[in-house]
Parts: structure tokens; C-alpha cells; sequence
């Protein structure tokens, strides 16, 4: 378990796949429409897909000759739990975690950084 919240945390930390997740949050998304918003290369955009992927927070599944992305919100309950056993924080809901992501989005920059790839 402690793997699998490694790299749950790990796919959180970067500003980037956070953007992509408040993305997937309206609706399910070709991976040409998810990295239309950034500055970066399909490819750039395609490694941090597979981060997402690898740490079950989106799937991906191909339709004729387009990549979807969707998001998974169930792989986030294991660091939800986690988090609750401090005591500290209180019960982690997706609709608080979205503001959440939305909060962020507003404090960070309008164009992600490619060197924080």
C-alpha cells in the first residue's frame, strides 16, 4: 500500500498532471484536448498521462483513432484514508478536492513551466 500512495503523491506533486486532473474533472477528454491548453509538446504531455495512468488516477482507452482520458476518482480514496489517520484533516470529498485543484490553478501560473516536467 505504501507503493501505491508513493505514487499517488508523486503523480500529485507536479502542477501540470493537477491542471490535467481538474481537467478530466468536467468530463472525459481526447489527449489532443488535454494538451491543447499547454505549452509543451504532445509527447511532454503524453509522459505525464502515463504518470496519471500508472498511479490509477486516469484511464485510457482508445476509440477509432483517438486516445481518451478519464478521470478516476476512486484511486484517490487510499491517500484520503491516509491523511484522515493524522487527525488533523478532515474527510477528503471529491467536491472539496476539486475546489481544491481549483484554488490551485487560480494561484498558479496561466502557462505551465516545462522545466517542471
Amino acid at each position: 500500500m505504501s507503493s501505491e500512495l508513493d505514487t499517488v503523491f508523486a503523480a500529485l506533486a507536479d502542477p501540470t498532471r493537477r491542471s490535467i486532473l481538474t481537467m478530466l474533472l468536467e468530463d472525459d477528454m481526447a489527449v489532443t484536448d488535454v494538451a491543447e491548453p499547454f505549452e509543451m509538446s504532445l509527447a511532454a504531455i503524453s509522459k505525464h498521462l502515463t504518470i496519471l495512468s500508472r498511479a490509477g488516477l486516469i484511464a485510457q482507452e482508445k476509440r477509432g483513432r483517438v486516445k481518451w482520458c478519464k478521470l478516476q476518482p476512486d484511486a484517490m480514496r487510499a491517500a484520503s484514508v491516509w491523511m484522515q489517520g493524522f487527525g488533523q484533516f478532515e474527510p477528503v470529498h471529491l467536491d472539496a478536492f476539486e475546489r481544491f485543484l481549483e484554488s490551485e490553478l487560480d494561484a498558479s501560473p496561466a502557462t505551465p513551466d516545462i522545466s517542471e516536467i
